[in-house]
């Protein structure tokens, strides 16, 4: 489904969204979910892609149902894998993270991708300009092209309203809420979440903020 021009939400990984973005160098936003990477492919497919066209796999930040899929798509497709460094850590295996987190871990298996360049605020990974937006995890980030906002976990969609990050899965809440703010400040119309459906920002923003 192309929600703007070059912006792509792939359906099949619903329950956490990713994204592709084709440009000159096509980016996919996220993995999604353990095991679907073969539907991920076949999705590229029906977009007339093969996995060897991605130029880059960009992770927002360290959760299993965004990393789920990174090894196996770097591995058939070549494409550089970026992610935010605060996050690298956890992504590798090295560390462990704290709370529900680490019983998903546990729960949810995942084949660990070794990251190949870092999401340093001021970068851009082909067309997209990295905003750092710390809170959800230490490294989280979103991703802004043109008019829209590939949020990652920095907010859902319920009812075409926009919600905050679960409580219960925020790493700082104090964290959050800055970057909820500073990307308040930024221009885009799209609005493009993990979980949930993307929205036409409107005053949803402000609304969140209230």
């Amino acid at each position: 489904m192309e929600i703007a021009p070059h912006v792509h939400l792939l359906e099949c990984t619903k329950g956490s969204y990713c994204y592709l973005v084709l440009r000159q160098e096509p980016v996919l936003i996220d993995t999604g979910m353990p095991g679907r990477g073969g539907e991920i492919v076949s999705a590229l497919a029906k977009l007339g892609m093969r996995p060897d066209d991605l130029a880059h796999i960009v992770l927002t930040h360290q959760d299993v149902d965004h990393i789920g899929n990174a090894k196996y798509l770097k591995e058939i497709s070549g494409a550089t894998l970026w992610a935010p460094a605060d996050d690298i850590p956890y992504i590798h295996g090295d560390e462990r993270a704290p709370g529900i987190r680490r019983l998903i871990g546990r729960m949810m298996r995942v084949d660990r991708p070794r990251i190949d360049e870092v999401l340093d605020p001021g970068r851009h990974v082909g067309d997209l300009e990295i905003i750092p937006t710390p809170g959800h995890t230490p490294g989280h980030v979103c991703l802004r092209m043109g008019d829209v906002l590939l949020a990652g976990d920095l907010v859902t969609t319920r009812g075409g309203r926009l919600k905050k990050s679960p409580g219960m899965l925020t790493w700082d809440k104090a964290a959050l809420k800055r970057s909820l703010h500073e990307v308040g400040k930024l221009p885009f119309d799209w609005v493009c979440p993990a979980h949930g459906e993307p929205v036409r920002r409107g005053s949803l923003w402000e609304a969140l903020l209230e």
